[in-house]
């Protein structure tokens, strides 16, 4: 099945209309957002062709209907050893939307909402626009990047109703261990706070790593956790727009409620569709990429080793994303411009990811390696050029 994965080109992705291959203009190779470049897995493809057949284009069940979260139940048990109540699971648009419906029912304008940064972007915007304060966590950085839960305490106030946590993180690919994340639990039981954690990798986890949900940790710790995953980014299908959100209590998704469904909009047949075909049928496929993607992380950690020297990388334990730190090597003005105008790279920037982001840009390795490599290879001789000025 490698075919499914290596074929991709250049010509057929410049054809697409998503964002990752325009938003840079024609001559960019985009290596950014969070999209994958191969095709979808074949029984999502023939589910979606059977609804075109029928002319199946009607609304789709509510939030709480649908054959998802039974389906969504018996897969949390059988991946991860999670007891997961079919009726505390909810559809909803995508993990951005139960974001932002999360800070709003769950604090107040002024509150704090803490997160640990660097962090995918939304975690940040979503704060700053409801009108609630920022908390921004640096992850401690040894050999890799740690939670430093005791400072994070200090940090604290008691205004703070919330924390924001991705696991596992974007961008930095690391797979938070049990004793961090009980670290997290104990700090949220001490100082009251209820969490939101947004596990959409969860599924992307490399050899050696196991993704452990933080609601799974104890009941005490499920009554305070919202949780938020979707099919979207391990099945390439982020534009069919549809996630769900796990509650630990009945108590957490009353209050969620409190923002009624047509405020929050409608679900996507189609996205529907193509989850409960991902999550039934797709097994065999998933394998296949998960040895892709590990194997275009480890040539591309190789190669960035080897070749771009000055740039520092950890190996991501999950995602199809590597956090690249350019603190080293001077890319003026910065390295995401740099690598868009010198290299006609379009990575994504590491400043819109808060503290300790800056001087860094995230890859995107999910494509194929010929176009993988293409990618890195312009980067080398972009810094390569510089270097001989």
């Amino acid at each position: 099945m490698d075919e499914w994965f290596s074929e991709v080109t250049v010509a057929q992705l410049r054809k697409k209309r998503g964002v990752k291959w325009t938003k840079y203009g024609p001559d960019a190779l985009g290596a950014w957002v969070a999209d994958m470049d191969f095709p979808v897995a074949e029984p999502i493809r023939a589910a979606l062709d059977s609804a075109l057949d029928r002319g199946d284009y009607g609304y789709a069940f509510k939030s709480k209907e649908g054959p998802i979260p039974a389906l969504f139940a018996a897969r949390a048990k059988r991946l991860y050893g999670w007891d997961v109540a079919p009726d505390r699971v909810e559809g909803l648009c995508d993990v951005v939307q139960g974001l932002y419906v999360t800070i709003s029912n769950f604090s107040q304008p002024g509150d704090g909402v803490a997160t640990f940064t660097p962090v995918y972007p939304p975690f940040l915007t979503s704060v700053e626009e409801l009108g609630r304060r920022l908390v921004q966590h640096e992850l401690k950085r040894t050999d890799d990047y740690q939670l430093d839960v005791e400072r994070l305490e200090r940090d604290l106030d008691p205004d703070t109703r919330l924390l924001l946590l991705c696991n596992p993180h974007n961008p930095t690919g690391r797979v938070f261990s049990r004793a961090e994340l009980e670290s997290v639990a104990q700090l949220a039981l001490r100082k009251n706070l209820i969490v939101l954690a947004d596990e959409i990798h969860a599924d992307l986890v490399y050899s050696g790593h196991e993704h452990i949900p933080f609601a799974s940790l104890s009941p005490e710790i499920a009554a305070r956790t919202i949780t938020m995953t979707s099919a979207t980014k391990s099945y390439n299908i982020a534009g069919l727009r549809y996630a769900v959100v796990i509650f630990g209590s009945q108590a957490l998704q009353d209050r969620y409620n409190q923002t009624p469904d047509r405020l929050r909009g409608g679900i996507n047949s189609f996205g529907v569709l193509a989850t409960e075909a991902a999550w039934r049928d797709c097994d065999d496929w998933f394998a296949q990429l998960r040895r892709y993607l590990e194997g275009n992380r480890d040539y591309a950690m190789d190669f960035i080793a080897k070749e771009l020297p000055e740039i520092e990388v950890r190996r991501p334990e999950a995602t199809f994303l590597s956090w690249l730190d350019c603190t080293n090597v001077s890319l003026n003005p910065d390295p995401h411009a740099f690598f868009l105008e010198r290299a006609g790279v379009g990575l994504s920037d590491g400043a819109d990811f808060g503290q300790g982001g800056a001087n860094n840009v995230r890859l995107n390795f999910a494509t194929s390696r010929t176009i993988l490599t293409q990618i890195l290879t312009q980067m080398r001789d972009a810094v390569r050029a510089r270097n001989d000025t």
